[in-house]
């Protein structure tokens, strides 16, 4: 993959405005809406999603 972002930490492959691993075009990458992404990186991006959402109902739960 070839790409430039300012916010890449490249040693690491971070992304020091998400704090996380660098997913090109997730939400809340400063790509998003601006590449095409491959097949690949969508499953990530759902899978990355949808792990996001059962910390909020465990979370939810919690309380």
């Amino acid at each position: 993959m070839t790409f430039y972002c300012k916010n890449l930490e490249i040693g690491t492959d971070q992304c020091m405005k998400l704090h996380s691993e660098c997913i090109p075009g997730r939400p809340g990458c400063v790509l998003e809406g601006r590449v095409a992404l491959s097949e690949e990186l969508e499953e990530r991006i759902a899978k990355l999603e949808e792990e996001r959402l059962v910390r909020i109902r465990e979370k939810g739960n919690k309380s």
